[in-house]
């Protein structure tokens, strides 16, 4: 599926689809070794579901993070080349939403950026990301895929001590790189 919207016009391409795409590739990998681990250590059965849905929205708020930091990131701390999705014209939730916000002018701007090698690819398409607005939208959607996991993890009838490694494992795919 990541490859089929690769190779999609941008236009045919929507935040819901990447959303889906990301669930299918990431966050299920995280959600369903989280319900393997209540499975085997005997969780009950809505407890099951909450690690599920907890490690889902852990691994979509992940995703949507490691695109933003792609773009904003500290490089040192991250790991990876500032740009590298928009160097390769990656279709990340940044580059849908700001087709989807952008203007007309801002529009072909960044058909035109898409089109291009030129060498301040990257520094045009990250202001175009700030003009639309598409980086504070980014940090919101993460909150939000966020509190969603963690009010799971809150559900989960279990004593809030032996939720720790949990919250830790959260804060530590969610934090990291700032």
């Amino acid at each position: 599926m990541d490859l089929d919207l690769e190779n999609m016009p941008l236009e045919a391409v929507s935040y819901p689809d990447y959303l889906k795409m990301i669930t299918l590739k990431t966050s299920v990998l995280v959600a369903a070794s989280l319900q393997m681990g209540g499975i085997i250590g005997g969780a009950c059965s809505e407890d099951q579901e909450h690690l599920y849905a907890f490690g889902k929205h852990v691994g979509i708020a992940f995703q949507v993070q490691d695109d933003y930091l792609d773009c904003f990131g500290d490089p040192g701390k991250f790991g990876k080349q500032l740009g590298g999705d928009i160097i390769t014209n990656k279709k990340t939730f940044l580059l849908l939403k700001a087709y989807e916000f952008a203007s007309p002018v801002q529009r072909a701007c960044l058909n035109e950026l898409l089109s291009s090698n030129s060498p301040d690819k990257v520094p045009r398409m990250l202001q175009l990301y700030q003009d639309c607005k598409v980086d504070e939208w980014a940090l919101r959607e993460k909150e939000r895929f966020t509190q969603t996991a963690l009010q799971h993890l809150e559900d989960m009838t279990v004593v809030t001590a032996n939720k720790q490694p949990l919250f830790e494992l959260a804060d530590l795919l969610l934090n990291r790189g700032y």
